[in-house]
């Protein structure tokens, strides 16, 4: 290898290479870095013989800087490899894959590229040549099931990727109920919008009943019941926040005479107290994702075949993982991406949100949206 200054006209970008954002903002900030400090870390380029040009091994980002900052040429180091291609696409990979602004989907469609063009390469073993874990594949691997639409969303960061991994999971029917709904402001954060569409992936395929007609006699009496316990218990948590705000308002000095002995005890049974009504919200969150869901099979229930069309122009389907059910990053604004191909300057645009699907009537309908 040899280090060169080269024109930068005559260098041009691997269109095969696994990044297509680049962030307009950090890219000026590493032109003006440039300009003031000069290049740090030359670029690595081969030979292309096709034009007599140069194609870019590694360090796009460097290259788009230096033409944002209209310099006329840059420092390379010229490779000769004879590398296989998909082995020149693997050291790129490794170049950008534990960067923050290398998105999930970029991540995924590299990793698949790999599966497909590396024989005998299964998902163990891209994991490990990247230093990542199987199942950190597979979440980026289900993620290529998401519709048009959704990954637009995801690669501005307005949605993030556990949300991403539970939205694949479902039909692109009930992708564009979950879009729809989520671009009309339904969801505080990507949190909700996790345990809905989780909700919605556990209703998929699973016939509701309706309407109560339709219910045996004996299935209506056993849900009366069940709704009067719900209900009355849920009442009678409530009939304590008496005590409770009794509690709080007690002055700490008297009160630590009235418990004399035994306050350690007590503030244990408070603990207690607060974990259970912890966990008895993050279950009624829970509750509320499985009310919504049940609202969008009404709202649409033949959704699978208003979109037959996208189904079929959808990637090759992989095996999906599931992702923890911790709270993720609130919500991102959206961010303005330059797209991989064409001039550093060109931004990409994301598309609106689908449109709310009309509400049909029926008197039984299928989750299988």
């Amino acid at each position: 290898m040899t280090i060169e200054t080269i024109p930068i006209d005559q260098i041009h970008r691997n269109e095969r290479q696994p990044r297509e954002f680049f962030d307009p903002n950090a890219l000026q900030e590493l032109a003006d870095s440039i300009k003031r400090f000069g290049l740090m870390q030359p670029i690595e380029v081969r030979r292309n013989t096709e034009d007599a040009g140069y194609e870019i091994v590694a360090g796009e980002r460097r290259w788009r800087a230096h033409q944002i900052a209209e310099l006329a040429d840059i420092k390379c180091i010229v490779t000769h490899d004879d590398l296989p291609e998909i082995e020149r696409f693997k050291r790129s990979v490794a170049e950008n894959v534990n960067r923050a602004d290398m998105t999930p989907l970029e991540e995924a469609k590299a990793f698949r590229r790999i599966l497909d063009e590396q024989e005998g390469a299964e998902a163990k073993d891209v994991a490990k040549e990247f230093g990542k874990s199987t199942q950190y594949v597979m979440l980026r691997l289900a993620l290529l099931d998401l519709t048009e639409e959704v990954r637009q969303h995801v690669n501005s960061g307005a949605i993030g990727t556990q949300a991403a991994v539970q939205i694949a999971a479902l039909t692109p029917g009930n992708q564009a109920a979950v879009l729809a709904k989520w671009a009309g402001g339904a969801f505080a954060g990507d949190n909700d919008l996790v345990h809905f569409a989780y909700a919605l992936k556990q209703q998929q395929n699973q016939v509701v009943a309706m309407i109560v007609e339709e219910m045996t006699p004996a299935e209506r009496e056993e849900r009366q019941r069940e709704r009067v316990t719900a209900r009355r218990n849920i009442d009678r948590i409530e009939q304590m926040l008496g005590l409770l705000d009794e509690l709080a308002k007690a002055d700490p000095m008297k009160l630590a005479i009235a418990l004399e002995g035994e306050v350690a005890k007590r503030l244990e049974q408070m603990d207690r107290v607060a974990d259970a009504v912890s966990k008895a919200r993050f279950n009624m969150r829970q509750v509320k994702a499985h009310a919504d869901a049940r609202e969008i099979a009404r709202l649409n229930p033949e959704a699978e075949h208003q979109s037959l069309a996208v189904k079929a122009e959808m990637p090759t389907s992989v095996p999906k993982a599931l992702t923890s059910d911790a709270a993720p990053k609130a919500k991102a604004p959206a961010k303005t991406a330059v797209q991989g191909s064409g001039a550093p300057a060109r931004k990409g645009a994301a598309k609106s949100a689908a449109p709310r699907p009309k509400p049909r009537v029926g008197r039984t309908a299928s989750v299988r949206a």
